[in-house]
């Protein structure tokens, strides 16, 4: 049983972002996507501020996001990194098979990552993972770093509406399908 504590707060300023931005999107008519709350049961809960400080998880949870955009469906899952090596064990095999069959049905799945020390994000496409992954599962690197990936596909925080742009490197997703 996973227990839930303060750690279950990290990266909760970047799905914050993510959720103002996909509100504008929404706004805009240009995305609509849903934040999947992840299923607890509280054990303990603070009788003032009416706050869960100590719970356990229901299940499993799959991607953080799913939704459609322009009419694709999308699912992904957020990340922060605070080294230019990112650790496989904080991505889960369930979560991969999720996607992988979301890709199945012709969805796309992908994973952000935020790179807090270079304040830089990247759109991890599910492909780029599944070789990261493979190479993992054949006892190579349990991580990636930094300059493994495509340098394509990363990009900045935006300004005004979208304050993590992800529409841009999804299209360039979508543009090297084919």
């Amino acid at each position: 049983m996973a227990t839930w504590n303060s750690r279950g707060l990290r990266g909760s300023a970047l799905e914050e972002l993510i959720n103002r931005t996909n509100d504008a999107y929404a706004l805009n008519h240009l995305a609509l996507i849903q934040k999947i709350p992840t299923p607890i049961t509280p054990i303990t809960i603070d009788k003032e501020t009416r706050h869960i400080t100590l719970a356990y998880f229901d299940q499993k949870s799959t991607v953080d996001y799913i939704g459609a955009i322009q009419g694709i469906p999308v699912c992904f899952d957020a990340k922060e990194c605070h080294t230019d090596t990112f650790p496989l064990q904080n991505i889960h095999e369930h979560q991969v098979e999720f996607m992988c069959q979301f890709e199945q049905q012709q969805g796309v799945a992908f994973f952000l990552i935020h790179y807090t020390k270079r304040d830089v994000f990247y759109y991890l496409t599910l492909n780029k993972l599944l070789v990261f992954w493979e190479r993992m599962q054949k006892g190579g690197r349990k991580s990636f770093r930094f300059e493994e990936l495509d340098e394509n596909f990363f990009f900045s925080a935006g300004h005004g509406c979208a304050l993590v742009p992800y529409l841009e490197p999804l299209q360039r997703d979508l543009d090297s399908r084919g």
